[in-house]
C-alpha cells in the first residue's frame, strides 16, 4: 500500500500545480548531466555510437540511482518522509498539467489574433521553423505536439513509475531526455545518438500502444469521432517517422476530421512528412481545445488503469 501512496498523491499534485517555476526541477539536472557527460566523451571525435552507449548508460544509471538511495535514505530515518519524498518526485515526473500549460498559451495568443506571440510559445516546444508560420501551420503543430507528448510526457511516465515507482520512473524521463536532446539523425549525433533514440524507442513501445486505444475511448467519452479515430489508428499509425509517435497522432487527426503531418520546414530546410488522417477541413483554433480535453482524460484513464494493475500486484 505504502507504493501507491506516492503514486496517487503524486499524480494529484502534477494535475493541480505542473511544474511550478519556483522548483528546481529534475529534468534539467539531467540535461546538465547529459551535456556535461557529451562533453567529456567528445573530447574526440572517434567511436561515436560507442560513446554515445556509455552516454546512455551513465545518465540512465544515475537518474535511477540517485532517487533509489534518496528514498531508501529516508525510509531507514522515517517511512512517511520517505512516501513525502517519493511523492514529490513522482510529482516532478509527471507533465500533464504543464502540457497543457504551454500549449494554451499558443492557444490564447491565437485567440486574442496575436499570431506572432502564437510563434513564439510555439517555438519553445518544437524544432521546427514558427517564424513564417500561419495559423493553420500553427494549429497543426500544437495538436501534433500536445497528442506525441501524451505518451513521452504523461502516460509512459505513468506506467513505468507504476512497474518500479520514482526511481524507474525518473530512469525513463533520463532516457527521454537523452532522445530530446541527442537523438537526431544528422551529421552530429547520428551516431552518438544512436542508441539513445533506439533505447527511447523500445520503452515506448507498450505505452504508446496502450495509449491509442485509450485515446480511442477517450474520444468516445468525448461525444467525437471515435469511429474514425479508431479507422485513422489503424490505418495511419505507421505514418510517421518514430515507431511509436503516430500511435498517438493518428487517432487525434481521426477525431477531429484533420490531417496532420505534410509540409515542415526545419532549420531552412523544407521535410514532407508523411500525413495521417483524412484532409476534410482546415484545422481551427478550438481544435486544440479539444487535443487538451483529449489528453486530460487519456491521462486520468491510463491513470486508473495503472492503478488498478499495480493494487492487483499488491493484493
Amino acid at each position: 500500500m505504502v507504493v501507491l501512496i506516492p503514486f496517487i498523491f503524486g499524480y494529484i499534485l502534477d494535475l493541480i500545480f505542473g511544474d511550478p517555476s519556483i522548483i528546481p526541477h529534475p529534468i534539467r539536472g539531467i540535461g546538465y548531466l547529459i551535456k556535461k557527460t557529451e562533453g567529456i566523451l567528445r573530447k574526440n571525435e572517434t567511436e561515436l555510437k560507442i560513446k554515445g552507449l556509455y552516454l546512455l548508460v551513465i545518465v540512465t544509471s544515475i537518474s535511477f540511482l540517485i532517487p533509489l538511495f534518496v528514498i531508501n535514505m529516508f525510509s531507514r530515518l522515517n517511512s512517511i518522509a520517505a512516501i513525502v519524498v517519493e511523492t514529490f518526485i513522482v510529482f516532478q515526473i509527471l507533465a500533464t498539467k504543464s502540457l497543457y500549460k504551454e500549449t494554451n498559451k499558443v492557444y490564447k495568443a491565437l485567440k486574442s489574433g496575436d499570431i506572432k506571440e502564437a510563434r513564439k510559445y510555439l517555438s519553445y516546444l518544437v524544432t521546427r521553423d514558427c517564424d513564417n508560420m500561419k495559423e493553420e501551420d500553427i494549429v497543426r503543430s500544437t495538436i501534433e505536439t500536445i497528442s506525441e507528448n501524451i505518451v513521452d510526457g504523461i502516460t509512459a511516465p505513468i506506467f513505468f513509475i507504476a512497474l518500479g515507482g520514482a526511481p524507474l520512473g525518473m530512469f525513463y524521463k533520463a532516457a527521454n531526455t537523452l532522445d530530446s536532446m541527442v537523438g537526431y539523425k544528422n551529421d552530429k549525433y547520428i551516431d552518438f545518438g544512436f542508441f539513445s533514440a533506439k533505447f527511447d524507442d523500445i520503452l515506448n513501445y507498450i505505452p504508446a500502444r496502450v495509449t491509442s486505444l485509450i485515446i480511442v475511448i477517450s474520444t468516445l467519452l468525448l461525444n467525437r469521432d471515435f469511429k474514425s479515430a479508431f479507422k485513422i489508428l489503424i490505418r495511419d499509425r505507421r505514418n510517421h517517422s518514430s515507431p511509436n509517435s503516430g500511435y498517438a497522432e493518428a487517432p487525434v487527426a481521426g477525431a477531429l476530421g484533420i490531417q496532420l503531418g505534410g509540409e515542415v520546414s526545419y532549420f531552412g530546410v523544407i521535410h514532407n512528412k508523411p500525413t495521417m488522417g483524412d484532409n476534410n477541413r482546415t484545422p481551427v483554433i478550438e481544435d486544440i481545445k479539444t487535443t487538451h480535453k483529449i489528453m486530460i482524460l487519456s491521462s486520468i484513464i491510463f491513470f486508473i488503469l495503472s492503478l488498478g494493475v499495480v493494487s492487483i500486484w499488491k493484493i
